[in-house]
């Protein structure tokens, strides 16, 4: 498997990045907040587009899909990231607080388990990574590898890659929940150094953070890759979107076809994700 690393490696949940502006997200004209999958690629994406329309400010910052999500229906953002679909509850929510969901994807991700370079393990399957995360299976050798405990590493509950773990691996054939055991990473960059500092580790990431640190892990014997993701041969594939309030207008539509622009696909490429337009 190719291996691809991020340029911008976020590793705080909160960490805010407020670029061109001296004063805090309130003196800008967009506000970004959500996932903190889609931002190395978005802050890239932000830094570019405002060089080139240097009239406008946009504050950019992680946090979580769901954090993203509900600051958009509490309308105090103008684009929540996401690495997950909306719930049709947030919706709902939205509506009710008169925010007209629209949703923009914008890149392709494959969510990739990955261990620390020195585990033998190659590939697992789904009912391998699902016993490994419910706490059945404990022991490398159950899977091919040393004998010796697994630990866990998840992510936590605002995560919108852990909303898609939970529900193509963890839950799937019926609702279980992850071991007691689990560590939490509190984002994906945390995730990566997490399972790179730790030989008895496994986790799960979006490619474009799976870099030399971590060694990745293929599903069902299918390694991610944009070939595997864009053919939809690799099961753990997803979209990744940024949703506004209504269908964009103004800066923020300018931002958003920026975005899907074939400049703003590039830069998806650059970070280790997949352009959504080929």
């Amino acid at each position: 498997m190719k291996v691809f690393k991020a340029k911008c490696m976020i590793c705080a949940v909160a960490m805010v990045l407020v670029l061109g502006i001296a004063g805090g997200a309130a003196a800008s004209d967009i506000v970004i907040n959500g996932s903190t999958t889609v931002l190395p690629f978005a802050q890239i994406a932000v830094e570019r587009f405002m060089a080139a329309h240097p009239e406008v400010k946009i504050s950019i910052s992680g946090g979580g899909s769901g954090n993203g999500i509900k600051a958009l229906i509490d309308k105090t953002t103008n684009i929540a990231n996401s690495s997950r679909e909306i719930r049709k509850s947030e919706i709902e929510q939205a509506e009710a607080g008169g925010v007209r969901v629209h949703e923009t994807a914008v890149a392709v991700d494959c969510i990739v388990p990955i261990i620390h370079p020195s585990n033998t393990v190659a590939n697992l399957t789904y009912e391998q990574l699902k016993k490994i995360y419910t706490g059945e299976i404990t022991n490398w050798k159950e899977v091919g590898g040393p004998d010796s405990q697994i630990a866990v590493v998840g992510r936590d509950s605002s995560s919108g890659t852990y909303d898609t773990w939970q529900e193509m691996v963890v839950n799937k054939g019926g609702e279980a929940r992850v071991t007691a055991r689990a560590l939490i990473a509190a984002s994906s960059g945390a995730m990566l150094s997490t399972v790179a500092g730790n030989r008895l580790a496994i986790g799960y990431d979006g490619i474009g953070y799976v870099d030399e640190t971590v060694k990745a892990v293929s599903v069902e014997g299918v390694e991610a890759s944009t070939a595997t993701a864009m053919d939809n041969s690799y099961p753990l594939s997803r979209k990744l979107y940024m949703y506004t309030d209504g269908a964009p207008a103004g800066n923020i539509k300018a931002f958003m076809d920026y975005m899907l622009s074939p400049d703003g696909q590039k830069i998806v490429s650059e970070t280790g994700f997949i352009a959504i337009i080929q």
